[in-house]
Formats: structure tokens, C-alpha cells, sequence
């Protein structure tokens, strides 16, 4: 009895021209974004230049995956960055932007459910989106700033049903973003060189927690008896999502999380008159100084947690380590 895939191997003659008819699909779709290049792209690039924050890369989906790969090419060519999933953002990562950042959102079709949800909490704080999207008559290039063409003829799928000549497109627009911020900035190879301090990945893991870790003044910290109103403003401040609660030996006791604000609000209503022990998670990870930062990274991946204390032998706290620190922030990152 013959199968789909044995009719499939009579026909192997048509394995190279259907893949070169992808690649050609896929070129047209690039030339067709360059030639629709316009003022919006220009605008985009005068709003990122004077930003005094960073690039919150945004979208879904296919989308998404492209949002993460512009996000690493920003952050390794000059301009700070990092991606934000819209759903984590509306179940409260959105405290990780500032009014001094700048949201660029990916939406082929700009009409995406997630970040039509989510473009009006960055509208109503007064910080400004770049729509990369290929439907400029759709809600999300409306309420945009700036918008950059990133539509496609069609795409090589052959059921026009997958992502691909659009995500290429507009994976080509992110890089055209980048590289002229690199240009206008006068981005040399050793400014290059400082955010690639290895040049194997092999050399990345060998990092230590100490070389990246933040210290002093710049580490969220309370003490037992703090009120939830205080343990708000520190959060606020550090800008890391969380607070460590030290001891009187400077060991670390707890932390508080977005995750764990979330949660007391939903197990304890009003959080005004509560202390900081009623909502900590007591006795959290920690790390030493000369921990990888692979091993670090891999810690939070297998635990789902982004920050943690980094502590010497005695329990003393000496920095904290956040997510953003390994994967997009400062001068040591994996570039994807």
C-alpha cells in the first residue's frame, strides 16, 4: 500500500526548486518592505534615539520569537533593550517599564488581540509604540507613533497559512532598526567588544555570578516590620521587581516578588496595613559569587524565578542577580 510519503519520494526532483522558489518568495518580500520604507521609518528612528530608557520589543506568537531576535541585536549593538510577552505583561510584568522607555510591538496582522489589550496601558503612561506590522490600516499602526511597512505579497508557505516571507520581513526591519542606531551613534567595534567581552559560548558560561551581579545602593532591600507600603516604593525605585528582607546579621530572610504582591492581593484584599513577613517568600534561593552565570541562568529556568540573592559562605548578602542581567542588561549577555 503506498503511503503519502512514499508518493512524495517519486517526485524528489522538485526538492530544489521548491526550496529555491521559498528563498525567491522570501526575497521579494524583503525588497518589497525596502521599497516601502518612508517617514515612518524615520520617525522611528528619531523617537529611539531620544529615548532615555530602553527598547521594550513586544509581540506573539511567530512574532514574538522575531521580537526576541531584534531585542538580542539592539542590546549587543548599543541600544539597551529587553522583550516583554504581553500576557505576563498584563498579569503584571508591565512594572517593568519606565516612562522612559519605548515600546516597538510586532503584529503582522495589527490587529493581535494581546497587544491591542496592552498598547493603551503604555498610551495612558505617555510612552510612545513603533508599530512593525505589514496591515497599515490596522488598529495597532493607527495608534502608533510610527509605523514601518512590513508586509508581504504573500507568504512561501504554500497554504499561505504559516508565518514566513512576513516574519523574514520583518526580522530584516528589526535589523534595519538596529544597524542605523548603531550607525547614528558612532557604535565602534569596542564599544561592540564590551558587550561581547567572550567570543565563544563556551567562554559566555564561564562567567561568574560576581563579574554581573548588582551591588550596593542599587539592591532592593528591607528589614522585618517594613509595611507593604514601603516594600512598594523600594520595588518602585530598584526597578527589579523585588525586594530582599535582610536580618540583622545581613543575611537574607525573604523576598518579595510581583508574583508574590499578586498573590497577597488575591488571598488578603488590602495590603495597606500589612507587613512585609505576611507576604515574603521566606528562606528564598540564593547563589554565591562564584557561581557560573550558566549555572545561575539554569537555577531560575528550573525554579521560574528571576532574581536571586547572591550570598556568601557566612550568608551574608554581597549582590542580587536578575534575569535581565544574563539574558539582554549590562555588559554580559547571551546572544542569541
Amino acid at each position: 500500500m503506498e503511503t503519502k510519503d512514499s508518493l512524495l519520494l517519486d517526485d524528489v526532483d522538485s526538492i530544489l526548486p521548491a526550496a529555491r522558489e521559498v528563498i525567491e518568495i522570501e526575497i521579494a518580500g524583503i525588497k518589497r518592505v525596502r521599497d516601502h520604507l518612508d517617514e515612518g521609518f524615520v520617525k522611528a528612528i528619531k523617537l529611539l534615539l531620544k529615548t532615555k530608557g530602553r527598547v521594550v520589543v513586544t509581540g506573539i506568537g511567530k512574532s514574538g520569537l522575531v521580537g526576541r531576535k531584534i531585542t538580542a541585536t539592539l542590546a549587543s549593538t548599543g541600544t539597551p533593550s529587553m522583550f516583554l510577552h504581553p500576557v505576563e505583561a498584563v498579569h503584571g510584568d508591565l512594572g517593568m517599564v519606565t516612562k522612559d522607555d519605548i515600546i516597538i510591538a510586532l503584529s503582522n496582522s495589527g490587529e493581535t488581540q494581546e497587544l491591542r489589550d496592552l498598547i493603551p496601558a503604555f498610551k495612558n503612561r505617555g510612552i510612545p509604540v513603533i508599530a512593525l506590522t505589514g496591515n497599515k490600516e490596522s488598529t495597532l499602526a493607527r495608534i502608533s507613533e510610527a509605523m514601518i511597512d512590513t508586509g508581504v505579497d504573500r507568504e512561501a508557505c504554500a497554504l499561505g497559512l504559516a508565518p514566513t516571507a512576513s516574519t523574514t520581513a520583518t526580522l530584516a526591519a528589526g535589523d534595519a532598526l538596529a544597524v542605523v542606531l548603531l550607525k547614528m551613534r558612532r557604535f565602534d567595534e569596542e564599544d561592540f567588544r564590551k558587550n561581547h567581552p567572550a567570543g565563544t559560548l563556551g567562554d559566555r558560561l564561564r562567567v561568574h555570578v560576581r563579574e554581573v551581579m548588582i551591588t550596593g545602593a542599587d539592591i532592593p532591600l528591607a528589614r522585618p516590620g517594613t509595611g507593604m507600603a514601603e516594600i512598594l516604593k523600594e520595588m518602585d525605585l530598584k526597578r527589579l521587581g523585588s525586594v530582599l528582607v535582610l536580618d540583622g546579621e545581613e543575611s537574607v530572610v525573604g523576598i518579595v516578588t510581583d508574583g508574590d504582591l499578586r498573590r497577597a492581593l488575591i488571598n488578603m484584599g488590602d495590603l495597606s496595613e500589612k507587613v512585609v513577613e505576611q507576604v515574603m517568600t521566606k528562606n528564598p534561593k540564593g547563589v554565591s559569587p562564584e557561581t557560573l552565570a550558566a549555572d545561575a541562568l539554569a537555577l531560575m529556568e528550573k525554579h521560574l524565578i528571576t532574581v536571586l540573592p547572591v550570598v556568601e559562605t557566612n550568608g551574608q548578602l554581597v549582590g542580587v542577580i536578575h534575569l535581565h542581567d544574563l539574558l539582554g542588561k549590562g555588559q554580559f549577555r547571551f546572544v542569541v
